[in-house]
């Protein structure tokens, strides 16, 4: 590993992704708790724009730290020929696109801030689950079109004795199955190793396991949270599609490539499967005719549903804990590496 410590007397200088952040330093989120930073001795700037690439050397060579607040990619070859960076610091869970062994390899340490997403994001799932299970999209059109006499056509599945299954049960998936056990539902969730582990430990009693097959083909919602991986890539693809009841919803709040969504289209389109909903897509931000914008079975959101008040709060407690820990040679309580 290449060792980073910080050159007694260098300012440490911390770039913000400016894929969000305006030159002055605020946010799509607001206040994310940049004075932490300076009243620490840290130095903040925006870096650059990108036309549509990753950062290069060049544009990480002036950093310390990156706060990246996006999901831009970090490769072990481009961190190699920028020395001076330390630290990756995501606002947020995921880290899709980040080279975290190459990274490691380097010396350079990659958070996030797992606690702060946690909560919300199982949250954003059930408030998903909640408006398909009562239709409440087709209710909503239904009164706002003057269309009351319509108002028996569009009856929910409900929730009670149904069967959701949770694909991806760290801690946003144990989050959600917390949260709605007690609405009578049946969880299940994929059979692997790591989750009868957890569950010999106690946790996620009352899930049961089963072949991604068998859950298919069981389960009223499909719900995904799982982290984005290449084995995890199109697990919901064009098969898996068909095996689901043509009553069940897909709701996705991890990442847009857990599912094939051409062949999520076609099965909406089809009558497969009764509608989805879905605040992560394939491409960000979606096409302007993509289908599943105009679909009525279907509720997209643009990647935000779970940012709420208390989202950004903890969010920004993490990541500006984890900067100033890192900057001052102490480990930071998430890494990643």
């Amino acid at each position: 590993m290449t060792h980073r410590q910080r050159t007694p007397g260098q300012e440490y200088v911390v770039g913000l992704s400016s894929d969000v952040t305006a030159p002055d330093g605020s946010t799509i989120f607001g206040d994310v708790g940049l004075d932490r930073l300076t009243e620490a001795g840290l130095r903040w700037e925006v870096m650059p724009a990108l036309a549509g690439h990753d950062p290069s050397a060049a544009e990480l060579a002036p950093y310390d730290a990156v706060l990246s607040f996006g999901h831009w990619g970090y490769s072990r070859e481009v961190v190699a020929a920028a020395p001076r960076l330390k630290h990756v610091a995501r606002f947020g869970a995921g880290f899709d696109g980040i080279d975290l062994a190459g990274l490691a390899a380097e010396g350079v340490v990659v958070t996030n801030t797992p606690n702060g997403v946690r909560r919300p994001l199982a949250l954003a799932a059930m408030t998903l689950l909640l408006a398909l299970s009562h239709r409440l999209m087709d209710n909503g059109r239904a009164a706002a079109q003057g269309r009351w006499q319509d108002r028996g056509s569009y009856r929910g599945l409900g929730l009670a004795g149904r069967t959701v299954a949770i694909i991806g049960v760290g801690g946003v998936g144990t989050d959600l199955a917390q949260l709605i056990a007690p609405l009578g539902v049946r969880i299940v969730t994929v059979d692997r190793p790591s989750v009868r582990a957890r569950q010999a430990a106690g946790e996620l009693a009352g899930v049961e396991l089963l072949s991604l097959e068998d859950l298919a083909a069981r389960a009223d919602y499909v719900v995904l949270t799982a982290s984005l991986t290449p084995s995890s890539r199109h697990m919901v693809d064009a098969d898996f599609l068909a095996r689901m009841p043509r009553t069940s919803y897909v709701i996705n709040v991890g990442r847009g490539p857990l599912i094939d969504q051409d062949a999520l289209v076609e099965a909406l389109r089809t009558g497969s499967i009764a509608g989805a909903g879905l605040d992560v897509l394939e491409q960000e931000p979606p096409a302007a005719d993509d289908p599943l914008l105009t679909m009525d079975n279907v509720i997209v959101t643009p990647h935000a549903l779970c940012w709420t008040a208390d989202f950004v709060r903890d969010v920004s407690t993490s990541v500006v804990d984890a900067l100033i820990d890192v900057a001052h040679n102490r480990p930071p309580t998430h890494p990643l590496n």
